[in-house]
């Protein structure tokens, strides 16, 4: 939020926090859906298509995608629109204009230059249309450029390198630990049910050798 337009009352201050808390996340929500389904086509099937087509390799392919990408996206986002501000805008030179766009698609929002705010201007309300339409296009390319990137395999590699490795000796451990517990728990439930076969068992009595040989006489 730029700052310009604020509310004032404790009710619109209340609604106020009640609807980013709802919209934002929904917000991002519809950006990564959004993002995830152009990267498919702006990325992903390009890169693929001139890997197979070509026989380029995959890595290379991709490294100069998203550096094609990236300069695409700063000429059509950054260079061209900061040339446009400095032009509508009386006030602003192509720095200024620049670190507008810099700072609004960066999500950033210092509030310090706001396009159309001039009374004289004109189509100010179009001009209010497009400046949204702008930030909201540029935003979701933004995002595309950096999920380009995040994929590149070089990327991440040096991200693996910020991951905390587990110790395979510790893992080793409590696995055997676990196989120990695990065996010891099924050995001494066999024997647990070994002792109620045997409590279930009927009582048989046991006759006498004495006995046997006077039957085997008569």
């Amino acid at each position: 939020g730029y700052g310009h337009t604020v509310p004032l009352s404790d009710g619109g201050k209340a609604f106020c926090i009640i609807y980013s808390v709802i919209g934002i996340p929904f917000t991002l929500l519809f950006l990564t859906a959004v993002v995830q389904r152009i990267i498919v086509y702006v990325t992903r099937r390009p890169v693929l298509y001139f890997h197979i087509r070509w026989g380029f390799s995959k890595q290379v392919v991709a490294i100069i995608h998203a550096i094609v990408l990236g300069f695409i996206t700063i000429s059509c986002f950054f260079l061209i629109p900061a040339a446009i501000f400095s032009v509508l805008e009386d006030d602003w030179n192509f720095l200024e204009s620049f670190y507008f766009c810099f700072i609004s698609l960066s999500t950033i929002g210092l509030g310090d230059y706001v396009p159309g705010e001039g009374y004289n201007q004109k189509f100010r309300e179009m001009y209010k249309i497009g400046i949204t339409c702008y930030l909201l296009l540029g935003l979701i390319a933004m995002l595309v450029v950096l999920e380009t990137f995040c994929e590149l395999h070089e990327l991440k590699k040096f991200r693996k390198l910020f991951y905390v490795k587990k110790d395979k000796e510790e893992d080793q451990q409590h696995i055997m630990e676990h196989d120990q517990l695990s065996f010891s728990s099924i050995s001494d439930h066999a024997a647990s049910m070994k002792d109620d076969q045997k409590t279930n068992e009927p009582f048989v009595t046991s006759q006498s050798p004495t006995s046997n040989d006077s039957s085997l006489n008569n």
